[in-house]
């Protein structure tokens, strides 16, 4: 996951808010079942003393679902916000969180928002039909989703028993309206298909749009399309199935993803592009050489780093610091380890813990080595 999207929160002064919330509002008391949820939210941030411009930034956002828009159509939703009042963060989750946050603290808890972060697989949705469709496009984390609609001509578009010599001209006429409305979308999709690192193209609507829409897929995206039969672009079509399938397949993704890290954590290391534990990534950091720190998603409570005047300047005890020649304040790890991987221009991966090997809480894929990289056993 690219990480540059975290660098507000960085940059801002702390203490933080760091809030994770179910904002679901699909039921007929929503707007009063949210306001109960948010004065929670709000009462436990002033208990553990956030000031009153932070509770009401925490309030304000989440309870934008009562004003309707998209706010009301999410589920879960993250809102980092720093000592002066000024959000610096605010992220769609996946779901209802099913690791709950707030806490008010001198570092912001950003490990439980990326395990549950939305967007974290780039891909487009597709409903087509006959005149165009509708496209959804969750680019990156950290970037909010695109919708738009590609619309392409109307004339001659239904098929029509005329009789006679003219019958097969406007069949075929309906024909080649279709193909080149399909052709609109296609264009399209190949746009953002070489623009992002898009992961699937899920494609639902119409039997026969969608039939000439694949058809037409570029070797930019045609491996990457995924077909389903339900969806509509009509006024009233449920399209509460495409999102179940787009949830599905961005699970899926997301668990191929964690086992492929942690494979790399494996293959890698024993060519010494790998390193484990958290005084080796620590160097590791502080070095640049981390490509993608791999994170397990549950962190020791009293796990602390030190830090010096910089996210780089980092270590794991004071000898790490008189080396540095800076004295180290104690930070949680989880939070040093993302703040020197922000800096660094390094991506993450959060993975389950016992999925970790030897249940280890942190690891990194290196980007180099040097003769102080820990070698991999029997080299």
């Amino acid at each position: 996951m690219d990480t540059s999207f975290l660098e507000p929160v960085f940059t801002a002064p702390g203490p933080y808010a760091t809030v994770c919330a179910d904002v679901t509002h699909t039921t007929e008391n929503a707007d009063q079942e949210l306001e109960l949820r948010v004065r929670a939210v709000a009462e436990q941030l002033e208990k553990e003393g956030a000031p009153e411009a932070v509770v009401e930034a925490v309030r304000g956002r989440l309870l934008e679902g009562n004003d309707g828009g998209d706010a009301g159509t999410l589920r879960g939703r993250a809102v980092v916000v720093a000592a002066d009042g000024t959000v610096v963060l605010d992220e769609v989750l996946a779901d209802v969180p099913r690791d709950p946050v707030v806490a008010w603290s001198p570092q912001p808890r950003l490990l439980p928002v990326l395990s549950q972060l939305a967007g974290r697989i780039p891909h487009v949705v597709v409903i087509a039909d006959r005149v165009g469709a509708d496209v959804s496009v969750a680019s990156l984390a950290g970037r909010p989703e695109e919708e738009a609609e590609v619309e392409g001509d109307t004339f001659h578009m239904r098929k029509v028993k005329v009789g006679g010599w003219a019958h097969n001209t406007y069949m075929h006429t309906a024909e080649n309206q279709w193909e080149e409305n399909a052709g609109l979308v296609a264009d399209e999709l190949a746009s953002l298909a070489r623009r992002l690192p898009l992961r699937f193209v899920l494609v639902a609507g119409d039997v026969r749009a969608r039939q000439v829409l694949t058809d037409k897929a570029e070797k930019a995206w045609a491996d990457l399309v995924v077909t389903m039969e339900e969806g509509g672009r009509a006024a009233g079509a449920d399209r509460e199935p495409v999102t179940r399938r787009a949830a599905e397949l961005v699970a899926e993704h997301e668990a191929h993803d964690e086992a492929d890290a942690v494979e790399k954590i494996a293959s890698a290391g024993a060519h010494g592009l790998a390193v484990t534990g958290k005084a080796a990534v620590v160097e590791a950091l502080r070095k640049g050489q981390v490509e993608t720190l791999v994170l397990a998603d549950r962190q020791d409570a009293d796990d602390t780093l030190l830090v010096g005047n910089s996210p780089l300047e980092l270590g794991v005890d004071q000898h790490d610091m008189d080396a540095l020649g800076t004295h180290g304040t104690a930070v949680p790890a989880d939070a040093a380890l993302l703040s020197a991987t922000v800096a660094s221009a390094a991506g993450v991966v959060v993975v389950p813990r016992g999925a970790m090997p030897g249940d280890i809480p942190v690891a990194a894929i290196l980007r180099y080595t040097d003769d102080s990289t820990p070698k991999p056993q029997g080299v």
